[in-house]
């Protein structure tokens, strides 16, 4: 890890997020390239799955997983995804704390256990990123990724959303986030898809940061690289 980088974690395994806080039924996994998607270098990436069955528990079989490292703003936040079995969705939270400020694992805050509402609608303020959104017939019939300000689950940004699904995928595909103040901005592959300045006053700034998983999708995680700005 280089100086002025503030958080680098290669994700190439389980024991690599055995830190990390888990809110709901998330199953780890380890990928080491399947012909599909083959990781060059040997050493694995992360995989992250639903551990329940969403016929059976719905929307309850959907799953965070937050980074324990608080981060400031002003910062780029990079990671490489790869769908490995669909339908379903992924999500990434930033600038995530409690109403008032307070720490997101704060025990003043409301238990959380992966049921989306808790997260777009309870007592925590975040911004989301949606990508393969993958889940429903409607998002795949015209595909977006989605910026969401909460709480209050506010849509503030839309872009198209050019990942495959899983089996046109061709290997790892680099994410982007640039959260600089009130300007977030977001690309796959250097392809800028949105950049939105938050015209209110109230400005996220810094605060934790998320995967966050619909069942019952299954992807690979690499590479996650926080940078100052």
């Amino acid at each position: 890890m280089s100086l002025a980088t503030i958080y680098r974690n290669a994700l190439r395994g389980p024991e690599d997020v055995a830190s990390w806080a888990a809110e709901g039924p998330v199953q780890l996994g380890t990928y080491d390239g399947d012909g599909r998607g083959a990781v060059a270098d040997g050493h694995g990436a992360l995989v992250l799955a639903g551990s329940l069955d969403p016929e059976e528990y719905g929307d309850h079989a959907h799953w965070t997983l937050w980074c324990p490292e608080e981060l400031p703003d002003h910062v780029r936040i990079s990671w490489e995804f790869l769908p490995l079995e669909e339908p379903g969705l992924a999500m990434v939270f930033f600038s995530a704390r409690g109403h008032g400020g307070e720490d997101l694992f704060s025990a003043a805050l409301a238990p959380r256990t992966g049921f989306y509402p808790e997260y777009h609608s309870g007592d925590i303020d975040a911004l989301h990123v949606s990508y393969f959104r993958h889940k429903y017939a409607s998002e795949r019939a015209f595909r977006t990724c989605n910026l969401r300000k909460s709480a209050g689950f506010e849509l503030v940004a839309q872009g198209a959303d050019p990942l495959p699904p899983t089996e046109d995928a061709n290997g790892f595909y680099r994410m982007e986030i640039i959260k600089d103040g009130p300007r977030v901005a977001f690309s796959v592959n250097g392809l800028p898809l949105f950049d939105w300045t938050d015209p209110s006053q109230h400005i996220l700034g810094g605060g934790y940061f998320g995967i966050r998983q619909m069942a019952p999708l299954k992807a690979a995680y690499r590479e996650l690289t926080v940078e100052p700005l």
